[in-house]
């Protein structure tokens, strides 16, 4: 197979038309053109489904795009290594993690790790969503709880749990409904089930407020608004001042998150140098941890 042709390929895939493409690489429009067909003739292969104002992927053109892409960014990768003289980090890292992750200690690492490294070219994106590795062009992503998936491996590098708190002057009297503060639509069921000292309980509550972000029910929590369910870690300083009242545990709630990557690929130096970068900001990996490491 054609490396030149293959690559001209990778570029058209991943820009979404020759145009782009051409623009983004600097090879001309016709070349690229003309190279994608020969190579699919080679193949004997549509690997574009091209319209008047469209060019789209076909099938077997996308999953050759998943395969190629990711060994040729690994060829690159080795090239700057061998070219550098050693598996010293550098190059373009992008991360996809977790909006309340990102808010509490993302800024940090992501400076922290800079500095370690001013080689590599770290690029941090929000998101909740699940984001396809491969085929948005992230080097690693950081995940709550995830779903199995044969296709990415990974360490679990923190722990944390729900806890349900208020501030000092809010009482839980039993059997009474308490005011809440919650992060999106609390669905039908208005309880919480919750664990102390001395067991398990349901704890009915109404949502006075719903707000989009943990650190926004935290704030709204600490003016007295009502009760909510907040991460340890987000809530722990606040207890220890506090400025927060611990009522119990949310039952069956831990959340771990790991940092995964594609299991087809080589672990390359840059991942492997942000793994080891976590193992030291974080390395008990508890949910206080995590809460003193925001206060450095």
């Amino acid at each position: 197979m054609d490396l030149l042709a293959l690559t001209d390929f990778v570029t058209v895939a991943r820009h979404g038309g020759f145009g782009r493409a051409s623009r983004a690489s600097g090879r001309p429009k016709a070349t690229l053109s003309r190279r994608v067909a020969e190579l699919e003739t080679s193949l004997g292969l549509r690997l574009f489904e091209r319209g008047a104002r469209m060019l789209k992927l076909t099938e077997e053109g996308r999953a050759l795009h998943e395969r190629a892409g990711a060994l040729l960014t690994e060829l690159d990768e080795t090239a700057a290594a061998i070219a550098s003289g050693g598996s010293q980090p550098q190059g373009r890292l992008r991360i996809s993690a977790p909006l309340l992750f990102t808010q509490m200690a993302m800024g940090k690492l992501a400076a922290g790790f800079a500095l370690k490294y001013p080689k590599v070219r770290l690029e941090v994106t929000t998101e909740d969503r699940p984001v396809d590795m491969v085929e948005e062009g992230y080097d690693l992503v950081i995940r709550v709880n995830p779903d199995p998936d044969e296709s990415l491996v990974g360490r679990a590098f923190l722990r944390d749990e729900l806890i349900i708190a208020s501030a000092p002057g809010l009482v839980n009297t039993a059997g009474e409904v308490v005011p809440a503060v919650v992060r999106g639509n609390p669905g039908p069921t208005r309880s919480w089930t919750m664990t102390t000292s001395v067991g398990s309980s349901s704890l009915k509550f109404d949502p006075v407020l719903t707000l989009s972000s943990m650190t926004m029910v935290r704030d709204a929590v600490l003016m007295g608004v009502g009760a909510a369910c907040l991460p340890l870690s987000l809530a722990s300083q606040d207890l220890e001042t506090g400025r927060l009242v611990r009522w119990g545990n949310v039952e069956g709630s831990e959340t771990v998150l790991w940092a995964l990557y594609p299991s087809r690929r080589l672990l390359s130096a840059k991942v492997s140098a942000f793994l080891d970068y976590l193992k030291q900001a974080f390395p008990t990996g508890t949910a206080e941890e995590l809460a003193a490491y925001m206060e450095k």
